[in-house]
């Protein structure tokens, strides 16, 4: 049965048939001002990997440190031009991918696809790599892995979509351009139009001390998100996943 597990931020493990997918694996408890308000990772989480999926450069989605938890074997697909960031995590071998393409690894079809989202804060500043999400293919399943994206009308040309992992949030009080809220994100899920949406970049990462004066943010954004996919996309089942926890896709 193929399941996911919802590990924290934008990253999920993903086991589709026999194959692992972690995305964007931020392992550690804290970054920079940032901590972790619900459970650690598993410290063996990331042998657990056959295949990594990095959807852009900013820290909280390319951590080195994490992917140094990666075997040196596992495949890393990154989009086209992050070989030089992704190396630092000790990876023998990183597979690039641009807009449109696709590619197979270890029995999975990978196509990258559009993502709305800032690089101003990238460490590869003036390198103009493009952020991507995934539709990731396995069998007849599909996944579409969005990454950090805003809303944009192609999203309803992404094909037929059986499971949508959407970023609903961010790491603070408030969420800015290049994101999704849960407005937004009601509004994509009625574009993509999946059998199955799972609410991830929620209640995970949060300023030291916030939550004790603003501990909202860390909880209301999935069921924000579930009233309003109710009333946008009626006919998508909508399941949030509390961090480190995991749920069959049936």
């Amino acid at each position: 049965m193929d399941r996911l597990a919802y590990i924290g931020h934008a990253t999920t493990l993903l086991r589709l048939g026999e194959t692992s997918i972690l995305t964007d694996p931020m392992l550690r408890d804290w970054l920079g001002p940032l901590h972790r308000q619900g459970p650690s990772p598993d410290p063996q989480l990331g042998a657990a990997a056959d295949l990594v999926l990095i959807s852009h450069l900013h820290r909280d989605h390319l951590d080195v440190r994490s992917l140094r938890r990666v075997p040196e074997t596992t495949p890393i697909v990154a989009p086209a031009g992050a070989r030089r960031w992704v190396s630092g995590g000790g990876a023998n071998e990183i597979l690039e991918i641009g807009l449109g393409e696709t590619r197979g690894v270890r029995g999975i079809e990978i196509t990258g696809v559009r993502a709305v989202h800032d690089g101003y804060r990238d460490r590869h500043r003036g390198a103009q790599i493009e952020p991507l999400g995934y539709v990731i293919r396995s069998g007849e399943r599909t996944v579409y892995f969005a990454g950090d994206t805003d809303l944009f009308p192609e999203m309803s040309e992404l094909g037929p979509i059986d499971v949508a992992l959407l970023p609903i949030w961010g790491w603070g009080p408030s969420v800015g351009e290049g994101h999704l809220d849960p407005a937004r994100a009601a509004r994509a899920l009625g574009l993509i139009q999946p059998r199955l949406a799972i609410p991830i970049h929620w209640g995970t990462f949060y300023p030291a001390g916030l939550r004790l004066i603003r501990p909202g943010p860390l909880t209301e954004p999935p069921r924000e998100f579930a009233r309003l996919a109710g009333e946008a996309a009626p006919d998508v089942e909508v399941l949030p996943v509390p961090p480190g926890r995991e749920t069959e896709l049936g």
